[in-house]
């Protein structure tokens, strides 16, 4: 009788996604204090937009490096030096007074940060099965998302309570006990885990490209001659560019244009992040489903990520033209709501094109999705300040034609790096 095999690499999943809530928390909550700091230290729209920018700025920056250093010093070592960095410098901006203060902490946190995805991305290519990278990766997005979700309520009741300064210190805290269990628990390879026995290792390992644990550089400069490389960046710089749209400025959004009050916008404000985060989980349990019957790459994973942008492209314009305020609400949850389809199917056809080079295309991926990080907060408080709100989110559902072109190029069922009969390597 064979042995049965444990389940480990599943609780890691967990702990992935607690990891990834608090990361989002610790963005969400800036955005969520924006107008107590707005009002207490004197900041403009443009102010706090420099300053959300200086995260992504920081953030961007570490993507490929993290995706680099990764694949050479294991997921390990490096998510648990990130989240410790991050975590110090989130209680640092509680620490904050001016202008300048917060755009040096930010920017900090956000170099901090930015390795997280790719170790996440190497973490779920070597630690799961390749029929079950699609659910794996929605724990990580799940996590991310859920943030949003409960991060205005919970800042607002910690704001009323002890003040803003005080949300930074308590979540960094938890941050810094996170980066230790990571460590003692996330070895780089589940034959190295005292907690997994030798037949859930061989189950996750079925199929492993040979030499995914060898350290080498990926090839960048035949990467760079792929269009689906290209595609896939162009496409996620659009639907990140969308969310943190949502993240910068839902919140003051709410209050300006809505006329929410402060409890009220806690309240609405979670709805688009929980349809976000349900969506997400949900694309990850089918995606997986249909490779696994048979369904190709290419349809489970290109025609979801259209999909979610085209209905996220309809619900904005819908969401903007609404005159009811929680008629608005409703269309900005379907249309934010809509994306899981189309991060699930970004990072699953990542880590299908990416093999053991999954590190480096994931922090590929995420560093032209946060160039759009950097470009979203300062570009809608500039079209919100001179034209209104309503202008700013029919320009966001506009940018959402440019990711449906782009997402015609991915093609998941063609990796980038293939292994022929005599072992040697190629750029497909």
């Amino acid at each position: 009788m064979g042995q049965t095999k444990t389940s480990f690499r599943w609780k890691l999943a967990g702990l992935m996604f607690f990891i990834s809530f608090i990361s989002y928390m610790d963005r969400v909550n800036l955005s969520v204090a924006t107008p107590t700091i707005m009002q207490e230290l004197g900041f403009t729209k443009m102010d706090m937009g420099f300053i959300q920018t200086a995260f992504f700025v920081g953030y961007a920056f570490m993507q490929i490096p993290g995706g680099i250093m990764s694949e050479f010093w294991g997921h390990r070592r490096v998510l648990a030096i990130a989240a410790t960095w991050w975590s110090a410098f989130t209680v640092l901006t509680g620490a904050c007074s001016n202008f300048t203060s917060f755009v040096l902490a930010r920017s900090l946190f956000g170099i901090g940060e930015g390795p997280m995805a790719p170790a996440f991305g190497r973490f779920i290519y070597r630690w799961f099965n390749n029929n079950e990278k699609g659910r794996a990766s929605s724990f990580m997005l799940s996590g991310v998302f859920f943030g949003p979700v409960v991060g205005p309520t919970l800042t607002i009741l910690l704001m009323m309570n002890f003040g803003w300064r005080s949300v930074f210190i308590i979540f960094g805290g938890v941050g810094l006990l996170l980066a230790a269990l990571w460590y003692y628990l996330a070895k780089d390879t589940p034959h190295d885990s005292k907690f997994t026995n030798a037949a859930e290792a061989d189950y996750i390992e079925e199929g492993l490209m040979a030499g995914s644990d060898k350290k080498e550089l990926a090839p960048w400069r035949a990467f760079l001659g792929s269009s689906q490389f290209w595609a896939i960046g162009i496409q996620y710089f659009i639907t990140d560019y969308i969310m943190y749209v949502f993240l910068a400025w839902l919140p003051l959004y709410l209050i300006e244009a809505q006329n929410f009050s402060l409890q009220k916008m806690g309240i609405a404000a979670s709805f688009p992040w929980a349809a976000l985060c349900i969506v997400t989980a949900t694309c990850g349990y089918i995606s997986d489903k249909l490779v696994a019957s048979g369904v190709s790459r290419h349809k489970s994973r290109t025609l979801f990520g259209i999909l979610g942008l085209i209905i996220c492209c309809i619900t904005l314009y819908l969401g903007a033209v609404a005159t009811v305020p929680w008629l608005n609400v409703l269309w900005l949850t379907i249309s934010l709501g809509s994306l899981g389809f189309t991060f699930n199917a970004s990072w699953a056809a990542c880590l299908d094109i990416g093999g053991k080079f999954a590190g480096s295309i994931t922090g590929w991926m995420n560093f032209w999705g946060n160039m759009g990080g950097i470009a979203a907060p300062v570009a809608t408080a500039w079209v919100a300040t001179n034209y209104g709100w309503q202008a700013a989110i029919l320009t966001t559902a506009a940018s959402a034609v440019i990711g449906i072109v782009a997402w015609l190029a991915v093609k998941p069922d063609r990796p980038l790096v293939l292994k022929e009969n005599n072992n040697l390597e190629k750029i497909a």
